[in-house]
């Protein structure tokens, strides 16, 4: 039976920065306009977070039936492990998916957006059939495309419309940004994880491209990215702060770029996450000033 601690690292929480980053980002855009409100904030980050820990916890279940997380490096993994039942480890993503949706019932209740329901439903569904159902699109190479779309798009833009009633350029850049960040968090774990999922059949996007270009791309969701915060001086001139970010860049391309593997990316994939929260703080914080 698994422990709090094991429950706690099977939402395996490196992942929860690429929930804030896109409530930071649209909330400094809302406010970049003199529209930002603190309760639809706190709301959409609920919302996010509950989202984040969801899916971790719906993927560990699909892959674990399915036994293709059997010989994984990385993080704990409940179901494949055998410390919690696969009907428990479902229960508890559904559990966060409720808390997500009474969240966001809250979120419509408060910004008068009730057609917003059926985003959140789409969320949902997006969430759950990554690995889940028998044709889960993340085992189709559309991981990254799911992954930009609700944790890049909507996330950032819905942050800033809820509090706005509007979108704004800076928001579409830095969703845009936001995105592309997300997918590189998920391409460096599939690099990681590319023998193994060879094997299981599992066709991710890094597996469908090789492992060489896989790095590449990681690199360039990176920089353009970074390159989309920096143009949204335009507009502010304070989204300079994301220039801060341009060393860690560097150093989180260099080694995916010269082919570090297995555990080596262990420290990248953590780097990841920590770049998209920093991304989301500066970037957030730039359009607010």
């Amino acid at each position: 039976m698994a422990t709090p601690a094991e429950w706690v690292a099977g939402a395996r929480p490196r992942t929860l920065p690429a929930a804030a980053a896109p409530v930071l980002v649209g909330s400094g855009a809302a406010a970049q306009v003199d529209a930002f409100a603190w309760l639809p904030a706190v709301l959409a980050l609920g919302v996010a977070l509950a989202l984040q820990i969801g899916v971790n916890y719906a993927n560990d279940y699909s892959d674990g039936v399915r036994g293709t997380d059997l010989d994984r490096v990385g993080p704990l993994r409940l179901t494949a492990s055998g410390i919690a039942r696969p009907g428990h480890v479902k229960g508890a993503a559904f559990g966060a998916f409720g808390v997500a949706g009474l969240l966001g019932l809250g979120l419509c209740a408060v910004s008068g957006h009730w057609w917003l329901i059926a985003v959140g439903a789409l969320c949902m569904l997006a969430a759950w059939y990554y690995t889940g159902g028998k044709r889960p699109y993340g085992y189709s190479g559309l991981g990254e495309v799911g992954v930009f779309v609700f944790f890049g798009l909507v996330a950032t833009l819905g942050t800033t419309y809820t509090q706005a009633d509007r979108l704004t350029w800076p928001a579409v850049l830095g969703a845009v940004g936001v995105g592309l960040i997300a997918c590189a968090l998920l391409m460096v774990n599939n690099i990681r994880d590319i023998p193994t999922d060879v094997v299981a059949g599992k066709r991710t996007l890094a597996v469908r491209v090789g492992d060489h270009r896989a790095r590449r791309l990681f690199a360039l969701w990176i920089v353009v990215a970074v390159l989309l915060g920096l143009a949204c001086a335009i507009w502010n001139p304070w989204a300079f702060l994301t220039a801060v970010l341009l060393l860690p860049t560097v150093l989180l391309v260099l080694p995916v770029v010269a082919g570090a593997h297995g555990r080596a990316l262990v420290p990248v994939l953590a780097g990841t996450g920590m770049f998209e929260l920093a991304y989301g703080v500066l970037l957030g914080l730039g359009l607010a000033l």
